[in-house]
């Protein structure tokens, strides 16, 4: 099943016509925000909203500005990963890091920025009231404390981890953005929270996947297809699946946790096709 191209290529023309008005002091900030977000990319999360807004018979269209924040949010953190201050990477997408082409002050306030303009878009989506202060919400509370940022601080902070330590690391670090995306889409079509237990099991088990393949590839993957330097994880002495469990028990842990994503499906009475042409390209991403 091949990756949900129309998807994506909806995400791009959206995020291509978004702009960043301010006063004209401010067009380089702007320009630097548009640097890191349009840089190309699969746009996994956002296409994710929209593929889960598709299995709810939701119009892709109507849920732009939610996958187009989800993006945001995520491009934030990784010009903020970049920094010297944490993975200090000079390449990104193949192309020269924010803080590489902009400088570290303008790079953080790009980030910055996205985050806010992030939560202004999905805050002003054309939804009904209730739907627009839950999709804030589960945003905000994804990319929080007991989100992403909170799994940022146990990676800079916390030098040795088990294998719990490291299942709850990337549940916070990337899990939680990768189950907002799917979330936003239950949140903004109103679905019942006993019809959502199985997106959130999928989303979940995707998550993992996610993060295993990414350890795995910053082991076995080269520059020129990943877009970003390799051996990173091991550079700055992290804890990864292929350093705590080794590189064949990792991609045993991943079909498992394909084969999870996967099967969660089955639990839903819908099309979702293009929630499992996700997972299987983030798990074919090693192959």
């Amino acid at each position: 099943m091949s990756y949900p191209e129309d998807l994506r290529e909806e995400v791009d023309r959206y995020l291509e016509g978004l702009s960043f008005p301010g006063p004209a002091s401010t067009t380089g900030l702007a320009d630097a925000m548009r640097y890191s977000l349009l840089a190309g990319g699969k746009r996994i999360r956002p296409v994710l909203c929209l593929a889960a807004g598709r299995a709810i018979d939701l119009d892709t269209q109507s849920l732009l500005p939610a996958a187009g924040a989800i993006e945001m949010v995520h491009t934030y953190s990784l010009i903020h990963d970049d920094l010297p201050a944490m993975d200090d990477d000079e390449l990104r997408r193949g192309k020269p890091t924010a803080h590489v082409e902009f400088g570290e002050a303008v790079a953080i306030l790009s980030g910055d920025a996205l985050f806010a303009e992030a939560v202004a878009l999905i805050g002003s989506g054309p939804w009904p009231p209730e739907r627009v202060v839950e999709a804030v919400e589960v945003l905000s509370r994804a990319a929080g404390v007991d989100g992403m940022v909170g799994g940022q601080y146990v990676d800079v902070t916390v030098e040795s981890l088990d294998e719990e330590g490291i299942e709850m690391l990337h549940s916070l670090k990337t899990g939680k953005l990768i189950a907002a995306s799917v979330e936003l889409a239950l949140a903004i079509g109103a679905v019942p929270e006993a019809d959502r237990r199985p997106y959130r099991e999928f989303a979940t088990q995707l998550g993992i996947l996610f993060q295993i393949v990414d350890d795995i590839l910053d082991v076995t993957g080269s520059e020129e297809a990943t877009g970003k330097p390799m051996g990173s994880d091991e550079r700055h002495g992290k804890i990864t699946y292929v350093s705590l469990y080794g590189l064949e028990r990792a991609r045993e842990l991943a079909s498992r946790a394909h084969r999870g994503a996967v099967d969660s499906l089955d639990g839903i009475d819908a099309e979702t096709g293009s929630l499992e042409a996700v997972a299987d390209y983030i798990h074919d991403r090693d192959r």
